[in-house]
């Protein structure tokens, strides 16, 4: 394969990724799934009811995981003995995932809550039902997003990986990216909005989450809103960075056209690794000496 066809099939990847990488991120803020849920499950203890969809199936990368499974195994069992086109199967696998995911959603939600009745917890229907259909949208367009990067990846990037498998994967990576991601966000800038950035939470706070949006008591479609702008986008960008760079150099430096251009692509790879680790370090640091209480003298000052 010409490496300029290689490479212009790799952006289109990067691009769907993108947008798995947005819808997960969202779809998890709407109901909760994210690694701020504890605070979300922990709020009616402390007394603070609220109407946010909890449902925490299990952690996003497990949920995605099995969503993209679903839709993997039942997209290759169709293509295989129906002989039905790439497209048809993708979006009967993605709907089949996305049922699956439905179910788990609303055993979880009303599990959840049901079990805060102790504290005082309304089950409140009307939040259930104006956050459902959302939620299946987002996992909808995220398993079909995951599938067809797998076709493509296995189509006409060459990667000899079950097709099933490498969904489970991405799906596994698409929803370890969005709670290390775009849950930041959510979590400290969402649900904590009266603390000061970068300031953690201290335990006194537990649960004391914010509970108002723009117009009237905060829901998770409220919190998908707000996510939108910066939390999904940087999940986007990030899991179609992981996927295009750790692909490129073996798409353009193919070592089966010979040992010369296998040396440069190790080469490429090594050095790529190294600007990557060093960049890293700068930020990190750039961001510890500019923002808030991570500042040295901010801290002695506290300490006087």
């Amino acid at each position: 394969m010409d490496p300029l066809i290689g490479m212009g099939v790799l952006a289109l990847v990067g691009a769907v990724a993108a947008i798995a990488g947005y819808t997960e991120d969202l779809e998890s803020v709407v109901g909760s799934q994210s690694n701020p849920n504890s605070q979300v499950q922990l709020a009616p203890q402390m007394k603070y009811p609220h109407r946010l969809f909890n449902k925490a199936i299990s952690g996003e990368p497990l949920s995605n995981g099995l969503a993209a499974v679903i839709g993997a195994v039942i997209a290759v069992s169709l293509e295989s003995f129906y002989d039905l086109s790439i497209i048809t199967v993708i979006v009967i696998g993605s709907v089949a995932a996305m049922m699956i995911h439905m179910i788990l959603a609303t055993t979880s939600f009303f599990g959840r809550i049901s079990s805060q009745s102790r504290f005082k917890q309304p089950i409140y229907l009307d939040v259930f039902k104006t956050n459902l259909p959302v939620i299946a949208a987002y996992a909808f367009m995220t398993t079909a997003c995951i599938l067809i990067i797998c076709y493509l990846m296995t189509s006409y990037l060459e990667i000899w990986i079950p097709i099933p498998l490498l969904a489970l994967i991405l799906g596994i990576t698409v929803g370890s990216i969005g709670s290390s991601v775009g849950d930041i966000q959510y979590g400290a800038e969402r649900l904590y909005q009266n603390l000061e950035f970068g300031s953690g939470i201290n335990a006194a706070y537990s649960g004391n989450i914010v509970r108002k949006a723009e117009s009237g008591i905060r829901s998770g479609v409220d919190n998908s809103w707000f996510s939108s702008k910066f939390g999904g986008p940087t999940t986007g960008i990030a899991f179609a960075a992981v996927l295009f760079m750790t692909s490129w150099i073996t798409v353009l430096f193919n070592p089966e056209w010979g040992n010369a251009v296998g040396w440069i692509g190790l080469i490429a790879g090594v050095l790529f690794i190294l600007a990557t680790i060093l960049i890293n370090r700068f930020l990190e640091k750039s961001a510890r000496r500019n923002f808030g209480p991570y500042r040295e003298e901010e801290k002695t000052e506290i300490v006087e």
